[in-house]
């Protein structure tokens, strides 16, 4: 799923480091350019990766800021192709290489090891030589604004591969994932960040430990979130920049499907709800059972816009993010690279209205966790829930 698609799995980074003063846009082009992808169809190699153009994955030249720059953002994407060969077809052909060099060295009764590695070698560059590589997109769309990078991706290797190309392409910058506690230090107020630095029950800076230790806050956000679809308006009020209107309504809630959870002696636990949720009960019991909700569909409307997305909550990720779809009229004379640009930008409107929307539900939340009363108030949310 490809960022400009409706749906689209996304997960976020704030770049740091410094770029060169004078055109950066262009240091950035020529960065894409030298690890610009590679062609492996004519070769034997299992792996290539490297950047395409956005809306042409077989371009990898970038000639030109027009093939990646479109305002203020910088769109591109990451291409890998890969040969896979599956074992039970690549045993066999071993198996038929060892007895072929047994026959022709009668004086062996077994391969030795180096030659047995050899003839495997040599037995996988065959096949990979006649196996089409399988390739995997990967968007990127970098706001020079913010210097904040939407990756379209949640898997642990695609993530890995686009975190380590980015540091090789662009050197003196690296990338910081936006996890939760992460954005909300973005999004609280100055006046709340003593609490939140108080709250965070990390030791240090380390992005793992930083998730590991406050998972907390997924849980405690999900947590408040399904209290409030069951007993309040879920309506809330824009308080993020981006391009909705500060103090815009809009309505949030929980549905359809979440997940909980809770560890043991025997490992992890798992519950997941499906279907319409009118009154949470599968949901109560399991919170009663001492589980936790990590993952759940989250609606967020305005006026006639509906966001849908399944929120994975120790990372925030978020799959499947379907935004309004994006309508364009088409004609006879317009120009094809003019659609293709409002496509974009009208994308990317949808695309950050929907985050400003959550952004927003976040913060919403964070006034009250961050609240010495808070201890209290989740008290009486899991009274209600118990009663409910």
């Amino acid at each position: 799923m490809g960022i400009l698609n409706n749906t689209v799995s996304i997960c976020q980074f704030q770049v740091l480091g410094t770029m060169p003063a004078t055109d950066p846009a262009i240091w950035v082009g020529e960065g894409l350019a030298n690890d610009g992808f590679r062609s492996i169809e004519q070769t034997s190699e299992e792996l290539s990766s490297g950047w395409v153009q956005l809306d042409d994955h077989q371009e990898s030249d970038f000639n030109g800021l027009h093939t990646f720059q479109h305002d203020h953002y910088l769109a591109f994407s990451l291409r890998r192709d890969q040969r896979k060969l599956p074992t039970a077809l690549l045993k066999p052909y071993i198996l038929k290489a060892e007895e072929e060099w047994l026959a022709a060295n009668p004086q062996f009764k077994r391969v030795p090891k180096q030659q047995r590695e050899d003839l495997r070698d040599a037995v996988r560059g065959n096949l990979f030589a006649k196996t089409l590589p399988a390739p995997a997109i990967y968007d990127v769309v970098w706001d020079t604004r913010s210097n904040m990078i939407t990756f379209s991706a949640l898997g642990t290797n695609a993530v890995d591969l686009f975190v380590d190309q980015f540091k090789k392409s662009f050197q003196g910058l690296r990338l910081v994932p936006i996890h939760p506690i992460a954005r909300a230090g973005q999004v609280i107020d100055e006046v709340l960040q003593p609490a939140l630095t108080q709250a965070n029950r990390s030791g240090s800076d380390a992005v793992l430990e930083q998730i590991e230790a406050n998972q907390w806050l997924g849980t405690d956000f999900l947590l408040w979130l399904m209290h409030e679809t069951m007993n309040a308006a879920s309506e809330y009020a824009v308080n993020q920049p981006g391009p909705a209107v500060a103090g815009d309504s809009f309505v949030a809630y929980l549905n359809d499907r979440l997940l909980l959870a809770a560890s043991s002696e025997s490992g992890v636990q798992k519950v997941t709800v499906t279907g319409p949720q009118d009154h949470f009960s599968e949901v109560r019991t399991a919170l009663q059972g001492g589980k936790e909700i990590h993952e759940a569909v989250l609606y967020m409307e305005k006026q006639e816009k509906l966001w849908k997305m399944t929120l994975k909550g120790d990372t925030f990720h978020f799959a499947s993010f379907k935004a309004p779809a994006v309508t364009l009229e088409k004609d006879d004379i317009t120009d094809p690279e003019m659609e293709r640009e409002a496509v974009f930008f009208e994308r990317m409107y949808l695309l950050e209205e929907g985050l400003q929307l959550f952004n927003s539900l976040f913060a919403t939340f964070l006034t009250q966790r961050l609240d010495q009363g808070w201890a209290q108030k989740e008290q009486e949310i899991r009274k209600v829930l118990a009663q409910a």
